[in-house]
């Protein structure tokens, strides 16, 4: 359970946050996150989903999420 300044301190929060405009809400809203191997190198190419998705099983860390997804 949230605490009672706990709460109005996320609410007050969140009034700031809709009284910025929408370049600073843009601004503050994305974070980049160097990505191993992706960020290697500005584009790649494929010529097929096939070759795109063994490339990415071999080369990506399983982290990213970029691998088949596995039956449960």
């Amino acid at each position: 359970m949230i605490k009672a300044n706990e709460e109005e301190a996320w609410r007050e929060q969140c009034r700031r946050g809709l009284d910025r405009d929408v370049m600073m809400r843009i601004k503050y809203g994305f974070c980049h996150v160097q990505k191993p191997v992706l960020d290697d190198v500005p584009c790649r190419s494929f010529a097929t989903m096939a070759e795109y998705r063994d490339w990415c099983e071999r080369e990506l860390p399983a982290y990213l999420g970029y691998g088949r997804p596995t039956a449960r």
